[in-house]
């Protein structure tokens, strides 16, 4: 078989790749909006009868929410090959603010920029047009070679935006159906829009809201300040407290758990040549604000952070209000790595705070998730495989990367299903994910579906 006759097939075929990916486009499958149901439902349908068309042998499967799609094909008649999971969600976030966009978001547009053909429309980038490059892939093999290269599980899900309520219990309910040697999940980027990268690090996330009390009312400055405490003044304290002038996290026991990172990969993200002055120029910054004995890409991709997400109290209204507030309230967040323990964390920060107080304040916790970081295992070969691959097709050696954000489903397949994942992708810095005006290269589609091949080709 030659992967040069599937690379040339994809590229004869980009035109009809990109009307499906369109015609996929169109649907507002907005996961969020109960308004949008029946439109999630056809996206599944129109999923499955896609795959259908290639052979797979693909159904809706109903949940509580939106319908998970789930297809199954043979590989090779000997056996042989890896059984890997194909991971994608179809569903897409809401856009508003509607007026922002330039065009109707669900009536998707080829456009000429400064960088190059881009397709605009809700869902280019997050997810579908990544999920239909590893789809568009398969289609092209198939019909080079008449089957696929190995055995293939499609997975799609509609909730992945509104938090995937239904994919645990659907994880534990099907396990037997879904399990493979490997997942691919393909909702991820290109290191600085250029180079790929397999995501192999990802960061846990815990977060905490807490509420400080001092009087049992609003209190008059005038008649009450200097004598009685202000919440406000405890709440700043703690939060200042947070961090030592280096950027190291003062919480006990905060790095237990977290790891260094291997001579290899510290090689590879120094080949990356990250340029962090222009990642925090875009955004009007300029010095990193971490540890300040790691580099700027251990900040983003492999050291654990807090950051106060929201802090607020007394008066904030228009005018002026002499006021000492009886609360004071404040929101943290913490993104986790290697071993961290989600709730050991809590537990000493809690204490941390509570050990700050002084007499006459108390505080009340509110917890919002915690979830543990993900390590993937490079050890299964096909690794090391794609990324020989990635380097062949984008020109830039591939790097196993680390990722500042959460992907829980890759965490679900490790600890429900028992199987490692490769997280890659294709979409770029600029792609305005969640954003009005949206969009997906036309390059990263056609690169994107030609890197899947060359992946399948090499795994196998």
């Amino acid at each position: 078989m030659s992967l040069d006759a599937v690379l040339a097939r994809i590229d004869d075929d980009l035109p009809n790749a990109i009307d499906r990916l369109m015609e996929l486009l169109r649907i507002q499958s907005i996961s969020t909006d109960p308004a949008f149901k029946a439109q999630c439902s056809k996206a599944a349908d129109w999923l499955v009868a896609d795959l259908k068309s290639l052979g797979v042998q693909a159904e809706t499967r109903e949940t509580p929410g939106h319908p998970m799609v789930v297809g199954h094909v043979e590989g090779p008649e000997d056996g042989t090959g890896p059984h890997v999971l194909f991971y994608g969600h179809y569903d897409v976030q809401p856009v508003d603010p509607l007026e922002l966009w330039d065009n109707d978001p669900f009536d998707p547009q080829i456009e000429d920029t400064a960088k190059g053909k881009v397709i605009r429309g809700r869902g280019s980038s997050d997810d579908k047009g990544q999920l239909m490059t590893f789809v568009e892939a398969c289609r092209a093999w198939k019909a080079e070679f008449g089957k696929m290269p190995c055995r293939i599980t499609f997975f799609f899900e509609g909730e992945e935006e509104s938090g995937s309520p239904s994919l645990v219990p659907f994880l534990e309910q099907n396990k037997n159906d879904l399990k493979a040697d490997l997942a691919f999940i393909c909702d991820t980027g290109l290191f600085e829009s250029r180079v790929p990268a397999i995501i192999t690090q990802l960061r846990g996330l815990l977060g905490e809201e807490m509420t400080i009390t001092a009087a049992n009312k609003d209190l008059h400055s005038g008649m009450f300040g200097g004598l009685a405490m202000n919440p406000i003044r405890v709440l700043s304290g703690v939060l200042a407290n947070l961090h030592d002038d280096q950027g190291r996290i003062q919480v006990p026991n905060f790095y237990d758990g977290v790891p260094e990172l291997s001579p290899e990969i510290s090689e590879q993200w120094k080949a990356l040549e990250f340029n962090h002055s222009e990642f925090l120029g875009d955004v009007g910054l300029s010095d990193p604000a971490g540890e300040q004995d790691r580099s700027p890409i251990e900040m983003i991709w492999s050291r654990p952070t807090a950051d106060v997400n929201g802090i607020w109290g007394g008066y904030t209204g228009d005018g002026f209000k002499t006021v000492l507030p009886a609360q004071a309230h404040a929101k943290v967040s913490f993104r986790l790595v290697g071993t961290q323990d989600p709730h050991a964390i809590r537990k000493e920060f809690r204490a941390w705070v509570e050990a700050q107080l002084p007499d006459d304040v108390s505080v009340t916790f509110h917890g919002h998730g915690a979830s543990a970081a993900g390590q993937m295992s490079t050890v299964h070969p096909a690794f090391e495989a794609s990324r020989a691959a990635l380097g062949a097709e984008w020109g830039f050696e591939a790097a196993f990367a680390g990722c500042g954000g959460s992907i829980p489903v890759a965490g679900f397949f490790e600890t429900i299903l028992g199987m490692d994942s490769m997280l890659v992708g294709w979409g770029k810095d600029d792609d305005q994910l969640h954003s009005p005006n949206e969009k997906y290269d036309v390059e990263s589609f056609h690169k994107g579906i030609r890197s899947w091949a060359r992946i399948l080709d090499a795994i196998t």
